[in-house]
């Protein structure tokens, strides 16, 4: 087959060959596309992920200040031990016997 002789047939399968690289190409740059758009979608899931972490950490850590200075008030005012602070506030006796210490030195 790679031996034609007749001229309109050799261009019609050099047509044949140039419209099926097209579609190759065709293929290959939607294939291309396809995966820009993945990256793109897993690049702003995890950019969304990320945020979100980010603002889980930084709730928590505001929680944690608040229940500090909550303790610190409460140890200020000497009207409460340890435990009922702790209780109060979420905090384990160990941490607000730290502050007490702190707040003493």
């Amino acid at each position: 087959m790679a031996k034609i002789a007749h001229e309109p047939v050799k261009r019609a399968m050099s047509r044949i060959r140039e419209l099926r690289a097209d579609e190759e190409a065709r293929r290959l740059a939607f294939v291309r596309e396809r995966a820009l758009r993945d990256e793109v979608s897993q690049l702003n899931e995890a950019r969304q992920e990320g945020l979100e972490k980010g603002e889980q950490i930084g709730l928590e850590k505001g929680e944690r200040l608040r229940a500090e200075k909550t303790a610190r008030n409460l140890i200020k005012t000497n009207a409460l031990s340890d435990e009922q602070i702790a209780q109060a506030t979420g905090l384990t006796q160990g941490e607000v016997a730290q502050l007490r210490a702190e707040r003493q030195e």
